[in-house]
């Protein structure tokens, strides 16, 4: 079993940044591909980005494609997104998620694990 702990979310004014970090902990973090998703109030959790094991491969969904940047420290079994130029509509719970192999996917149904998520305001 693997336990994700995200941090690092809080209210910002539009066009701020954060940057969120999930520490794993439990089995070996080894040769896991991470990934970010969110969910808005009245919405499905969506894919927001993802890092292969080794760091080489990363995606991102449209909508933050420029703006956010997901990178890993698999020394400290830490993963992060920043996250610049922040609109309100980027307002949401945002969840981590391991999957027990390398390479990464869009597809929530990927991923093994879950963390329990941090929320993220943007005010206007």
């Amino acid at each position: 079993q693997v336990r994700l702990v995200e941090s690092g979310g809080g209210l910002v004014q539009a066009g701020g940044s954060l940057r969120l970090s999930c520490a794993a902990s439990g089995r070996t973090f080894s040769g896991y591909a991470m990934g970010w998703f969110r969910q808005a109030p009245g919405k499905e959790r969506e894919f927001v980005a993802a890092v292969s094991w080794s760091g080489d491969n990363t995606i991102y969904a449209d909508s933050v494609k420029g703006r956010f940047t997901i990178s890993r420290d698999n020394a400290k079994n830490t993963i992060y997104l920043q996250m610049n130029s922040l609109k309100p509509e980027d307002t949401a719970i945002f969840y981590c998620a391991a999957r027990r192999v390398t390479d990464v996917s869009y597809h929530r149904y990927a991923y093994n694990y879950w963390g329990q998520g941090t929320q993220v305001t943007v005010s206007s």
